[in-house]
């Protein structure tokens, strides 16, 4: 019993500190608690961001608590991580509005009768100046420099404001506070995630344990699922847009996205491969899993409705088995229509593919093209078609 429950808590896990010490509060027997921190800096969550939800779910599911810290009072700070300038702080306005929006979006995952969400400015706004200095003692400079983004800023003589090294020492108070026995991050919390151990072990606490998830790719399979970069699925969307995204990614790419993002059991998905393996088109699997991403935000009802919409745009037989797969480089900039087709080789020439557009021959993900000058985004993956039988599923970096 114990081995399948670490085998289900370790699936899609990029990282486990310290398994054996997991294994010891697991063998207790009682409901641990398990923290995951979001700072309301922006307020829609992305696929992206439901890797973590995913896994505080099946924790929830084995049993245990789920305590779903919203960093109001560390999101006026700005978490420094991975960034080579000091961030701008939110304002108490714009953090509010944002968690609000956070609390209406994670019971489409998680379960409310075990989830406890917490704020971290009901603890923080009432320290003393005393109290803080005291927590500031506990860390030294030298191990803040070993964190990678402020070492790297350090030694290329790029400003580290004083107010930065308090994020991750307020992150750690925070599990010290709410006395978790795991908390979840991403690859890019490593740092943080320790300091919460630390001081856990200085406050006398048996520390947490740090379980890390890994960093979900965008539809173009390469750079961070990122609004800013474009290559996002809200769970907003509609049931459409979501099932079509889904569908235009990449077979190898639809393993990584079914890994991390599948409420099937590791047999189930394991079956699928096997299925590929002996001859299925993955795209018949990749429909199975986009409907499964689309019931779980709408209903099962919408499922099969953008199923059929996707059918009805893309009739059986209409697009080749064989769809050439291609990227363009863009270096980040947004690309003309006419001259991304070119680049693609739907058409030999952008006076061509002003002409196809102007006929009403040109489709994106089976929409027909109107503007003849429209622009794509950097970090977007569609399948375009020229005519009746030029394709090409094209990826922009």
């Amino acid at each position: 019993m114990l081995t399948e429950t670490l085998a289900q808590i370790k699936q899609g896990v990029h990282e486990l500190l310290l398994e054996e010490e997991l294994i010891h509060k697991l063998k207790k027997n009682i409901p641990l608690r398990i923290k995951a921190g979001f700072d309301p800096t922006a307020p829609d969550l992305h696929l992206g961001h439901t890797v973590l939800l995913n896994k505080l779910r099946q924790f929830q599911q084995l049993g245990h608590k789920i305590l779903f810290l919203i960093g109001d009072f560390t999101g006026m700070i700005g978490d420094p991580t991975g960034k080579n300038i000091t961030r701008q702080p939110l304002t108490i306005e714009q953090v509010a509005e944002n968690a609000k929006t956070y609390q209406e979006q994670i019971y489409k995952i998680l379960d409310p009768e075990t989830t406890e969400i917490c704020f971290n400015s009901h603890w923080m706004s009432k320290m003393q100046a005393s109290d803080m200095i005291q927590l500031a003692a506990k860390h030294t400079v030298a191990r803040m420099l070993e964190r990678d983004d402020f070492h790297k800023r350090y030694t290329n003589g790029q400003p580290i404001a004083i107010h930065e090294f308090l994020y991750p020492l307020i992150q750690g108070y925070d599990s010290v506070v709410l006395k978790s026995d795991v908390e979840l991050g991403g690859t890019d919390q490593k740092f943080n995630l320790l300091v919460g151990r630390e001081l856990q072990k200085q406050d006398g606490q048996e520390p947490q344990v740090v379980l890390m998830m890994p960093i979900l790719e965008g539809l173009d399979g390469v750079q961070k699922m990122s609004k800013s970069l474009g290559n996002y699925i809200s769970i907003h969307e509609s049931p459409n847009e979501i099932f079509g995204k889904l569908m235009s990614i990449s077979d190898e790419l639809m393993w990584r996205y079914i890994d991390l993002l599948s409420f099937k059991t590791i047999t189930e998905i394991q079956q699928w491969k096997q299925s590929v393996v002996e001859g299925k088109n993955p795209r018949d699997v990749k429909v199975e899993f986009a409907q499964e991403i689309v019931e779980r935000f709408h209903s099962r009802s919408a499922a099969v409705h953008a199923y059929e919409e996707f059918v009805a745009r893309f009739k059986q037989g209409e697009l080749p088995e064989d769809l050439a797969e291609m990227t363009v480089s863009t270096d980040g900039n947004p690309i003309a229509i006419a001259n991304l087709l070119k680049e693609a080789g739907l058409t030999a020439s952008t006076s061509e593919s002003m002409r196809m557009i102007k006929q009403g021959a040109v489709k994106i993900d089976g929409e027909k093209v109107a503007d003849a000058h429209l622009q794509i985004s950097a970090g977007t993956n569609h399948i375009y078609q020229v005519g009746k039988r030029r394709f090409a599923r094209i990826f922009i970096q």
